[in-house]
């Protein structure tokens, strides 16, 4: 009688080459599939939405309007990111939006400063080059004075953040009522420098400052990986083939300058002709997610978030301060609120009481769906930003399509509900319900959007 063990069926031996053979490969490459899933999915939203709207999705006008229109939700899904990734919540961003837009406002149309109600004249402040700045500013201390309490509430006194933020919500929305002498009327005109930060194609970047931004940008994605590439051989980690580092280098820089050649170049002003170029507050996105990813991967900052989302007993016996780091992520999540605030306050040239109503559940949507996980620990910025995209991308696609509103709302929650889904099944390393779970989100998604057609 022989010892010898049964050999394995020839299928599934070679199903296990196969995973070993793609495991390999992406070791080598070094991707982020959960980055590269994003990519894949967006490129079927977008082809899809372009064939069913009779190709008027996929064109330079649009594709401009979408990245303008996505600014404000990816600007506050990179602090989102951070709170999440701490295994909290934040419920007040939209009323927290809603009250620095107004507060900024009012300091453009009434020469005042508010603070939580109280009025503050400041004479002579009214009307001159330097009053939009002074408006940012406030909008900016206000946000993270209001981080800074509810961090606090969280951090040190134990209150969940879902019942903080939820309070937030609530009180937010209801001081802008009591911000200024307005009663919480409409504000406008604003400040016309301050309306760059809204984007509009008679303010733009233009061509010439348009491709020098992507030369800057291709300078800064050379530099980056290779000092990023120079730091792990120095540490005698595994790094890319050379061969690869260059291809994956100079594919990252063609899809930038063929991005801003598609989207802003190619777009012409309605007022002037011209090529109307990058828009300021794309330029504000790309500039704070590079800040932030720079905060969250290079910095102890960003080290401590992801080691107390991972375990935060562990962290707090490894000697981090976790109360000051939790209350930080909050701070800085009130102060991308007033970023976002000043973007859609300038693009709207105005403030009003319902400003930034639902945002929330789309910035956490975001935030989710770029793979941001509830469970802690796990989540990056350029996913976020990139779930932001194609949050916007439904909801552009769907009203060139003239979906209802009510329709609209649906195809989110299913696509927030799947996004969640995949990623409880990727954790539970149950990959081929991943599947399942994707198809039976399309379906539904797709079945709503077709009854929703007028």
């Amino acid at each position: 009688m022989s010892d010898e063990a049964p050999a394995p069926p020839a299928a599934t031996a070679r199903d296990a080459v196969d995973k070993r053979s793609w495991r390999n490969l992406n070791e080598t490459l070094e991707l982020d599939t959960r980055l590269l899933g994003m990519l894949v999915a967006l490129a079927v939203i977008w082809l899809g939405f372009h064939f069913m709207s009779d190709g008027k999705f996929i064109t330079s006008r649009n594709l401009w309007n979408l990245s303008v229109q996505s600014t404000s939700i990816a600007v506050m899904a990179t602090g989102m990111v951070l709170i999440i990734v701490t295994r909290n919540i934040d419920l007040s961003v939209g009323s927290l939006l809603g009250l620095l837009g107004y507060t900024m406002a009012v300091v453009q149309t009434d020469g005042r400063i508010s603070l939580f109600g109280v009025d503050f004249g400041v004479p002579g402040l009214k009307g001159h080059w330097y009053t939009w700045l002074v408006a940012l500013g406030v909008g900016l201390a206000i946000g993270a004075v209001v981080g800074l309490l509810q961090g606090s509430l969280v951090a040190y006194i134990g209150v969940p953040s879902f019942i903080v933020t939820l309070g937030g919500y609530l009180a937010w929305r209801g001081l802008i009522f009591r911000t200024g002498e307005n009663k919480g009327q409409t504000l406008a005109p604003l400040d016309s420098t301050f309306r760059y930060l809204g984007g509009a194609p008679e303010r733009s970047l233009g061509e010439w400052k348009s491709w020098a931004i992507v030369l800057v940008v291709c300078a800064g994605i050379i530099v980056t990986t290779t000092l990023t590439r120079r730091r792990r051989q120095r540490h005698e980690l595994p790094v890319r083939p050379a061969g690869v580092h260059i291809a994956l280098t100079a594919a990252a820089c063609v899809a930038a300058i063929l991005g801003v050649w598609l989207v802003a170049i190619k777009y012409p002003s309605p007022v002037s002709g011209e090529p109307v170029g990058i828009a300021y507050p794309v330029l504000i996105l790309l500039a704070l997610t590079g800040v932030m990813t720079y905060l969250a991967r290079r910095r102890r900052f960003g080290r401590y978030v992801y080691a107390y989302g991972g375990n935060p007993e562990a962290a707090e016996l490894g000697g981090i301060n976790t109360r000051r780091v939790l209350t930080m992520t909050f701070v800085v999540m009130g102060m991308l609120c007033a970023i976002s605030a000043a973007i859609q306050t300038a693009r709207l040239n105005s403030a009003t009481t319902n400003l930034g109503v639902q945002n929330e559940l789309d910035v956490i949507a975001a935030a989710v769906i770029g793979g941001t996980s509830f469970s802690g620990g796990i989540g990056t910025i350029p996913g976020a930003v990139l779930g932001a995209v194609v949050m916007q991308s439904l909801r552009s696609g769907m009203s060139l399509l003239n979906i209802d509103s009510p329709a609209q709302d649906i195809v989110v929650g299913v696509v927030l509900v799947t996004a969640v889904a995949v990623d409880s099944l990727l954790r539970q390393r149950r990959r081929n319900a991943v599947i399942g779970a994707l198809v039976v989100g399309v379906i539904v998604a797709a079945t709503v959007i077709q009854t929703g057609r007028p």
